[in-house]
């Protein structure tokens, strides 16, 4: 027999993006896994390490955009299906999403949309029989869809509902509004450089925001930019970058990292002079920590422990920074996964972890020294009430307030306390991908 006749097929060109694309919506939407735990480090996709560059970058841009839209794309769905969405084969549900976004948000030929949509179905057992339904609803999407959205643009369906009521309670609904829609658009790539940041800007063909941070619409690899190798800059959004400013000057000062990975705000400390020691109770974290300040040349005692229960010796540091875990609601347009895989019940747990270690850091501290507090939290229990907390209960601390010379000019991220408060609709821009900031909360205080 001719050998063409064993010949394996080839693969039709970006189904296998689709594929991963799927497999790893369904671990978000259906296994509650995180996107970053699905494409790095052990528990990657094991089919990344097969797809070109240029494929890994439309199947990250695919899943970002779907769990961005995930409330609009429900929306129209259920006007374009009958029956709903078919709940007994993920696999159809994850075709009719992955289609439907490129359809109506990206630069991929309907045509193509639709076929690509089909074959993933036809390639599952339990969703094969509804590829015809998939043809049908993405060819309606194709003709109808953009009319659809249309009529709901103003909406705020890409939040869960108690989310969105909880910011309509505390910044108000025009404001809620705005940070909905911001969110919505996939953001720049943001990098804290070690010096000359207009140099840096020209060379990442990006723009110098007024705080100092690079900011920069280049897409792929970062490892492969101009100056990764060199240790020149690390990705940091420019909110996470201003906390640590409120330091003022600490050089040769002794300041704590607490909740330290995976080393940003750490370096900042380290590049500004600081004598820092970086804790973090994840081995794997700490690990990351090191290599990244191996790279960037700077210097940092590590601990691999518990920061609440810590054995250090009380008063012994010049500067604490808790930069505690949280709800990360504010990272969600870096981290659109966030908004779904959250529950409003975790608030309380970890406010309750955020008061045990702003009690440790208030021990630890100097008197005279500072300690900055901050979380990429949107919830006030996370930090205007975690503050207001520990102040009632600590009468050895009290507020310094940030002064708007300190942030670059930018008095409306300053509370009327006196506090940093950054939203998703700060910092807008004509073009949208260059506006925002991630959600961040943050606040000095000073030990009498």
């Amino acid at each position: 027999m001719p050998p063409s006749r064993f010949a394996v097929p080839a693969e039709v060109p970006g189904l296998a993006a689709r594929r991963i694309a799927a497999d790893i919506l369904d671990g978000v939407l259906h296994k509650h896994r995180t996107l970053d735990d699905q494409l790095d480090g052990a528990g990657a996709h094991p089919g990344l390490k097969s797809l070109a560059d240029r494929d890994r970058a439309l199947m990250r841009r695919l899943v970002s955009t779907i769990l961005r839209k995930l409330g609009t794309l429900g929306h129209l769905l259920s006007r374009l299906l009958d029956r709903g969405i078919p709940t007994d084969a993920p696999r159809a549900q994850s075709a009719l999403l992955i289609g439907a976004a490129q359809i109506l948000w990206m630069d991929v030929p309907d045509h193509a949309a639709v076929d690509l949509s089909v074959r993933l179905v036809q390639s599952d057992r339990r969703a094969a029989k509804y590829a015809g339904l998939i043809n049908a609803v993405l060819r309606r999407c194709a003709r109808e869809g953009q009319g659809l959205i249309d009529e709901i643009s103003m909406q705020t369906l890409d939040l869960p509902p108690w989310m969105l009521a909880r910011w309509n309670a505390h910044y108000g609904e025009a404001t809620a509004r705005d940070m909905a829609l911001a969110l919505g658009h996939e953001p720049s790539l943001d990098l804290t450089v070690k010096s000359d940041a207009a140099q840096w800007a020209t060379r990442l063909h990006g723009e110098t925001l007024p705080t100092g941070t690079v900011r920069t619409l280049l897409q792929g690899s970062v490892t492969m930019l101009p100056g990764f190798a060199e240790g020149q800059w690390w990705v940091q959004d420019a909110a996470a970058a201003l906390p640590v400013r409120l330091f003022g000057d600490i050089k040769d000062k002794a300041v704590a990292d607490l909740c330290a990975a995976p080393g940003g705000k750490t370096a900042q400390l380290a590049l500004a002079g600081a004598h820092v020691t970086a804790v973090d109770r994840s081995p794997a974290r700490v690990a990351r920590l090191r290599d990244n300040f191996t790279r960037l040349a700077l210097q940092a005692e590590t601990v691999i422990a518990d920061a609440a229960e810590w054995p250090a010796e009380a008063a012994s540091f010049d500067g604490i920074l808790v930069d505690a875990p949280c709800s990360s609601t504010g990272t969600i347009r870096r981290h659109p996964d966030v908004a779904w895989l959250r529950q409003e019940g975790d608030i309380a747990a970890l406010s309750a972890l955020q008061k045990r270690l702003l009690q440790k850091a208030a021990n630890l501290l100097k008197p005279g020294g500072t300690l900055v507090y901050c979380t990429c939290s949107l919830e006030p229990e996370e930090g205007e009430h975690a503050i207001a907390a520990l102040l009632a209960s600590e009468s050895g601390l009290r507020r310094a307030p940030v002064e708007t010379s300190e942030v670059a000019g930018l008095d409306d991220i300053i509370t009327a306390d006196g506090d940093l408060r950054t939203l998703p609709s700060h910092l807008p821009n004509a073009d949208p991908r260059l506006g925002g900031l991630d959600g961040f909360y943050a606040a000095r205080l000073v030990k009498s």
